[in-house]
């Protein structure tokens, strides 16, 4: 018999879950979906038709006093405004120059890494022989990243060929690179005694005035080693609400699709989109569900809290005599922190979680990020300008050769791959790192503590003869 739809479960079980899952799984989804959007959103008076500024909280607040909100100033904003209205319509994943006062200090490869934080999931799901509980440790932990997702702070494009490593962290050894600058791909590749975890990410956009859908083009695959399970991961798409006007807010709307591609067992989780006062706001509900399409787990929470989970009998609901757990809660975050950064995230740009002698590419060491760390906004969009003009040059240079780039640590291959949102060529890990990693780790070489190089991810020379 199939489930019962998420929406419906008897409001008897939603009193005893929702107190223990703050509303998640037992919500009102329906009464959010027809009320998302429309009854949110209003034009501007006095700007664009069509340019809508959305308050999450609340319905009833006058836009115009809304788009007055935000980070930017009202000079700064209008005059933005006037160059980007071209662009509507437009993926502008590598199209726009913007400006570092919408930046935080790290580089997108670094968010990549942030989702190691709850590594330890991955491990539970290696180390259970329950092959559903295999499903709820592991979609919890890519529910996990949201929580950074929710920041409003866009992260820095890497410089082709840029890398960052991670280690000192859950017997882990992470690097990823960027791989192509157009389109901008990235790609990772993370190990330890329990899983390896591999991705190709092309991000695609639309942008669509005071807002950018953004299409998670790409292909996540962990493998867990002591079954030799695959996982693959299908995500939702994100939408970015009053980029230039208003307070920037995001939301991640529609399924994810977790695939035990050995078994056929899967995770379905529908994120919920923002309704009425934040109704359905960060709530995640769906099933753990075997081969034969027949839910075995509810899964239920809040991507910026807790994630639940609770065993069901075949129509979705909860067995008798089992009661809600929790799989999943996020880490304590400093008070008042800037960027809403985890202790973990501000260990991302520490040099405490660098390997020995590490590799000048790394995003820990770009002038950009680092002058922007230090609060330094003049000084970091000058270095930002800087080295995306340098990135032109030897674009120049590398075609004046005849040459091409080729990734150090990943390899293209002659794998393409179907998404949602269009065909992805699939760049494999080859190796190599960990090799080089080895030989440094075996070597006796000393560095000196508080040595610093310089950022250099350039492959070609004579960069000024241009």
């Amino acid at each position: 018999m199939a489930p019962k739809d998420p929406k419906q479960v008897a409001a008897s079980a939603s009193a005893s879950a929702a107190s223990a899952s703050g509303g998640g799984f037992f919500a009102s989804i329906a009464s959010t979906l027809s009320n998302f959007g429309s009854s949110m959103s209003k034009s501007v008076n006095g700007l664009d038709e069509g340019l809508e500024v959305i308050n999450p909280e609340g319905g009833n607040e006058d836009a115009e006093e809304e788009a007055k909100k935000g980070r930017w100033k009202q000079e700064e904003r209008d005059g933005y405004w006037k160059m980007m209205q071209k662009y509507v319509g437009s993926d502008i994943t590598s199209m726009v120059t913007l400006p570092v006062i919408i930046f935080e200090p790290m580089s997108m490869l670094q968010r990549m890494a942030e989702l190691m934080e709850y590594s330890y999931l991955l491990d539970m799901a290696d180390e259970t022989e329950d092959p559903y509980m295999r499903l709820v440790y592991a979609s919890s932990f890519f529910i996990s990243v949201y929580y950074a997702y929710q920041r409003t702070w866009k992260p820095f494009n890497p410089i082709l060929g840029e890398t960052y490593e991670l280690v000192n962290h859950g017997g882990i050894s992470f690097i990823s690179e960027q791989v192509s600058h157009h389109p901008p791909m990235c790609a990772g590749h993370a190990e330890n005694e329990h899983f390896t975890y591999d991705v190709t990410s092309k991000l695609k956009t639309k942008f669509l005035g005071n807002s950018v859908d953004v299409y998670p083009v790409g292909r996540t695959r962990v493998t867990l080693k002591r079954s030799g399970v695959v996982l693959d991961l299908v995500p939702p798409p994100t939408k970015v609400s009053n980029l230039i006007f208003g307070r920037t807010w995001i939301d991640s709307p529609g399924e994810m699709v977790l695939t035990n591609i050995t078994t056929g067992d899967k995770v379905v989780l529908y994120f919920q989109p923002c309704g009425w006062f934040g109704a359905g706001r960060y709530e995640v509900d769906g099933y753990a569900y075997n081969s034969d399409d027949e839910p075995k787990i509810l899964i239920t929470g809040k991507w910026n809290e807790a994630m639940h989970y609770q065993e069901c009998d075949s129509e979705g609901e909860p067995l008798a005599g089992t009661e809600l757990k929790e799989s999943w809660r996020v880490a304590d975050i400093p008070k008042k922190d800037k960027f809403q950064y985890t202790y973990f995230a501000h260990k991302l740009n520490s040099f405490d979680t660098a390997p020995k002698k590490l590799l000048p590419s790394d995003s820990r060491l770009r002038p950009d990020r680092l002058a922007l760390e230090k609060g330094d906004l003049s000084t970091s969009g000058y270095e930002k300008s800087s080295l995306e003009e340098r990135q032109r040059a030897e674009k120049r240079n590398r075609e004046a050769k005849g040459q091409k780039f080729t990734p150090r640590w990943f390899d293209l291959t002659d794998e393409v791959t179907a998404t949602p949102w269009g065909d992805l060529e699939v760049y494999r890990y080859n190796g190599k790192y960990t090799t080089h990693r080895a030989a440094i780790d075996s070597s006796e070489c000393i560095e000196e503590p508080d040595s610093r190089i310089e950022f250099n991810p350039w492959q070609f020379d004579n960069l000024d003869a241009q």
